[in-house]
Order: structure tokens, then sequence, then C-alpha cells
């Protein structure tokens, strides 16, 4: 989903692309595609509204300096408007617990194996040892998938490809990370147990 907003932003961006001046016309052409990006992004029409509203004024109250182009600036708007929409600020994850389970839930599709391995490789990176775990028992592409994604940011990948019964596939994984050291436990499941 990041990926897709990234590349529709980067889209909207290029319409300033080689203009001189920020002006009504380019902003707003701008602006519409920023908007649509969003919407796309299953933004809410509304907050996509009021986020790209407060974008405009902000670009048609600056002045474009002569070492920044329009689409610089058009960039660090965007960029700061839609960190004030997710609150302003960087927030670690906080994760307690030995180990320390993470139960992925969502609409089937939205994206809950690739964040998992998402998650695992960020985890990863914070030196703490992870676990993905297999539980999508109804996709069985899902398995495979998150074994690749284990395979490529080097994280270990539990499953029971017999087993239907997710619960059970979960409580085993968990008494496996703690046999085996595991301080996180990333749980992904088919949206639904």
């Amino acid at each position: 989903m990041f990926d897709n907003l990234s590349s529709k932003l980067d889209k909207a961006f290029k319409t300033l692309k080689g203009q001189g001046s920020i002006s009504e016309i380019n902003v707003a052409a701008t602006i519409k595609e920023i908007r649509r990006a969003l919407v796309d992004a299953d933004v809410n029409y509304k907050v996509a509204k009021e986020v790209t509203d407060k974008i405009k004024d902000e670009a048609m109250g600056r002045d474009v300096l002569t070492t920044v182009s329009p689409g610089q600036l058009m960039v660090k708007i965007v960029y700061d408007e839609l960190t004030q929409l997710m609150g302003g600020e960087k927030q670690d994850i906080v994760i307690k617990g030995e180990p320390a389970v993470v139960l992925l839930s969502g609409l089937q599709g939205s994206g809950k194996t690739t964040f998992a391995g998402k998650l695992a490789s960020f985890i990863k990176k914070q030196n703490r040892n992870v676990l993905l775990v297999a539980c999508d028992v109804y996709r069985p592409a899902a398995i495979d998938q998150l074994k690749v994604l284990g395979e490529q940011i080097g994280v270990e990948v539990y499953s029971e490809p017999e087993n239907k019964n997710p619960v059970e596939i979960s409580q085993n994984a968990i008494a496996y990370a703690k046999k085996n050291n595991k301080k996180v436990v990333i749980i992904d499941t088919a949206g639904r147990l």
C-alpha cells in the first residue's frame, strides 16, 4: 500500500517538475493527484480533502527560494502535513513480553503477510530474535509467501502445513519460541481465527 502511495505521490510531484514557480494552476493539478493518491490508499475522502486543502493553502502562501524547486517545496509541505496527520512525531514500537506476541488480523488482501515480513525485518534490525508464524490456513500460498519473505530477511518461519487449526499452530509456535530463545513472535493470520 505504501509503495503504491509513494509512486502516486511521485507522479503528483512530477507535475511541478520544470516549473519556475508555484501558481494556482500547477498547484491545483498537483493537489488533485495527491488527493487521488490518498483516497486510493484508503484514506477517508474528508480527511484527504482536509489535508490537501491545508497543503494548497501552505503552498500558495510560500515564496519559492531560488535554491529550491517548486517540486521540492511541495514534497516538504506534503511531508509535513502527512507527518502531522500521523501524530506529528515518531513513536517507537513498544513490544513487551518473553516472548512478545504480535497477532496480525485484518481484511483479506490487506497486506498482512507483507506487513509481517516488514515488521520482522524492522524488529530484527533492533537485534531482537524474531519468529514468523504462518497461521493463514485458508490461503496455502500465504505459507509459501511468508517463507520466502523470511528467507529474504533472514528470519525463521514456523509453520505446520498439515494443521488447519490456527489457534493450535499459534500455541505450538509460542512454545517453540520459548524453547528456542525467540524474543518476538509475529503471527500472520487469515484475518480471522
